[in-house]
């Protein structure tokens, strides 16, 4: 049984899974893509929660370049105007949306430092959604490259769309995928 499968089991959700002993390495392996959710959301309090552990994101000089913004229902409805209809149902996946995006400085060298801490923070969040039994997705909708897309969720011109994060109850547990073994990815050199 998975993490997230245990975590829903107890029927606890948004209780953390500390008790149980889990190792990151048990939590990534355990942490999904899900393409179906229940209704429920998650509560502001669970979100505050997840989005602390972005905090300990490596970042140069601590200046935690990455920004969340939680879609309310009137953003959503605006996002969906622009959307266009498939994207627009594309949307109402999962009950709960966040825009992750990094601030950019111009300078080409700590853009790419910033962007990589960002996601290195979206992944703290994901993982962290993980352990409180919180299914996931992490999406890049074309329409958050859209001049349209990002004036309607106020994303300034120096900032970079990384995802949309889908939150919820996971409607089903997706099956574990297989993955590339360590060594098609990995080089050591003399």
């Amino acid at each position: 049984m998975s993490v997230l499968a245990a975590a829903q089991a107890r029927g606890r959700r948004g209780q953390r899974l500390s008790t149980t002993r889990v190792t990151l390495d048990e939590l990534a392996a355990a942490r999904r893509t899900h393409k179906a959710f229940g209704p429920e959301p998650v509560s502001r309090a669970t979100l505050l929660e997840l989005f602390d552990v972005a905090r300990f994101a490596p970042t140069h000089h601590l200046n935690q370049p990455w920004r969340f913004r939680v879609l309310g229902p009137e953003t959503l409805a605006a996002l969906k105007g622009v959307a266009g209809e498939k994207e627009a149902q594309k949307l109402d996946r999962a009950p709960t949306l966040v825009v992750a995006s990094a601030v950019l400085t111009g300078d080409l060298v700590t853009d790419e430092e910033d962007v990589c801490a960002a996601a290195a923070a979206i992944m703290l969040v994901l993982l962290a959604a993980t352990e409180r039994g919180i299914a996931t997705y992490w999406r890049t909708p074309n329409v958050l490259r859209t001049r349209p897309g990002r004036e309607t969720l106020g994303i300034p011109p120096g900032e970079r769309f990384l995802g949309l994060l889908h939150f919820g109850p996971a409607a089903r547990e997706p099956a574990p995928r297989e993955r590339e073994p360590v060594e098609t990815y990995v080089e050591f050199l003399p």
